[in-house]
């Protein structure tokens, strides 16, 4: 709970919580994207993992893999603070590897993937969304660095 100074003003923490939101401006439209491809990545992979594993286990636990990412993506985005600065580089950049190594495992061994992935084809049937998305995370998030607290 944000303690206040004796002066009347927010204290240190709470000063820093405000400062190192990334819900604001673009950010807020980056979290909603990242939002809509945790329900779509979620959904698609439990509705394969349930009814179809059988035919294509290795895609369709990537779907989950993607969905669970997408999810940290989401929540950490949405969050104040360091730690949830941490979270979220770390859930951006797994995201743009996944994509980028299933993308590429996907075009040039297509057996192992005989039903498509969130991350196929470096995401070609999300328009290429799942490619663009965590570049511009990363972008946002180094633009949007926490601020310590001055000592």
């Amino acid at each position: 709970m944000p303690t206040e100074r004796p002066d009347g003003g927010a204290s240190d923490a709470a000063l820093d919580a405000t400062r190192t939101s990334r819900a604001t401006g673009p950010g807020r439209l980056l979290i909603a994207v990242y939002g809509v491809f945790a329900l779509a990545a979620t959904a698609r992979a439990a509705f394969q993992i349930a009814t179809k594993f059988h035919e294509a286990p290795l895609a369709y636990l990537l779907s989950a893999v993607a969905a669970i990412v997408y999810i940290v993506a989401t929540v950490s985005l949405a969050r104040a603070g360091t730690r949830a600065f941490k979270v979220s580089v770390v859930a951006v950049t797994t995201e743009l590897v996944g994509v980028v190594a299933v993308g590429l495992l996907s075009i040039f061994d297509a057996r192992a993937f005989p039903s498509e992935t969130v991350w196929s084809a470096f995401g070609r049937g999300y328009g290429f969304v799942p490619l663009l998305l965590p570049i511009l995370g990363l972008v946002w998030l180094a633009r949007n660095r926490p601020v310590r607290p001055a000592s």
